[in-house]
């Protein structure tokens, strides 16, 4: 990436074309601009036949400078930097602050064009592509110009897996004010990123997270909830808030919008969350690495249970247990 600053102070962020995609660009214009040529001689040898020799000379000679000179800067003026080859190989010439270029910019590249690249058949423009930082041929350096790539890779955006269904609505009473916008930052970044993670490297990183967040909250995390998956339930409590407050209630003239439905909780079902099983987490893609989740132990039966303790009988039901303490005098 190269920074180019505008001329209102503003950074800007531009990929430079490199010597390969560069010279596909001009090999496919020059081919372009051949058949032209070509087609333009023989129309002109067919027409002229009758005229001397000097002057079909002279019109062999006009038209290649009109066809493989005037051609190229005429269409990099009008496309604004992108010849037939650039639009092929997703390229654009552009002004060292970023903008577009206009007709001395395209004048002098292709004027320093015709020695650099015809006449020296492309070797003085490869030694000077070599040569500078940024990938530009003599005609960029005296135009002030630079060749930058239009069509860059995007990267893939992160998804958010969704909670377990047993998690959806459990959060709805907890306290997101205390959490400031870094740690959302850190939660989101890790959710989009664990399954690209080593299983005891992410699940410390989830650990770590879900703490932070339950000490922001001022709630501990529900006991035998994986980290992982406590974290996206409390991401998605988020952001279904925030579809509430964008949307009032979540409607729309009386209508529930296809975004805030998807992101509001759904109410969990008592009998369902009592039958659900502790952890249903391999199916939703918090599956915990080997011993890194202890052993959840069971709750007592009826039979297994201690017996409650039983109140002394000199105790009567109005009057309160002694504890033997004495306020100071």
């Amino acid at each position: 990436m190269s920074e180019l600053v505008t001329g209102e102070a503003v950074a800007l962020e531009l990929r430079p074309a490199r010597l390969p995609s560069r010279a596909l660009a001009v090999l496919l214009d020059l081919m372009a601009a051949m058949a032209v040529y070509v087609a333009v001689t023989i129309v002109l040898v067919t027409s002229t036949a009758s005229l001397d020799e000097a002057a079909q000379t002279a019109l062999s000679i006009a038209s290649f400078v009109l066809v493989l000179v005037g051609g190229p800067i005429a269409v990099e003026t009008l496309s604004h930097g992108r010849s037939l080859g650039k639009m092929a190989c997703g390229l654009r010439v552009v002004r060292d602050d970023g903008g577009p270029i206009r007709f001395r910019h395209a004048l002098v590249r292709g004027l320093i064009g015709v020695i650099e690249i015809l006449m020296t058949f492309g070797i003085v423009a490869c030694i000077a592509s070599f040569v500078s930082a940024r990938g530009r041929r003599l005609g960029d350096v005296f135009a002030g110009t630079l060749v930058v790539r239009e069509r860059i890779p995007v990267a893939r955006t992160g998804f958010v897996p969704p909670p377990p269904p047993w998690l959806s609505g459990r959060f709805a009473e907890l306290d997101l004010s205390a959490v400031p916008d870094g740690l959302w930052l850190a939660v989101r970044q890790y959710l989009t990123r664990m399954q690209q993670l080593d299983p005891q490297v992410g699940w410390s990183m989830a650990e770590r997270l879900a703490s932070d967040l339950a000490e922001r909250t001022g709630a501990p995390v529900p006991h035998g909830v994986p980290p992982a998956a406590y974290l996206a339930a409390v991401v998605q409590e988020r952001q279904a808030r925030e579809a509430r407050r964008a949307f009032g209630n979540g409607t729309v003239n009386g209508t529930v919008p296809a975004a805030t439905a998807a992101a509001l909780p759904v109410p969990a079902d008592p009998v369902a969350t009592a039958d659900a099983p502790a952890v249903d987490s391999a199916a939703a893609g918090f599956r915990p690495p080997a011993g890194a989740v202890p052993e959840v132990v069971s709750e007592p039966s009826d039979g297994e249970r201690p017996a409650k303790p039983t109140v002394p009988p000199e105790v009567s039901a109005g009057e309160r247990p002694r504890t033997g303490f004495v306020p100071p005098a």
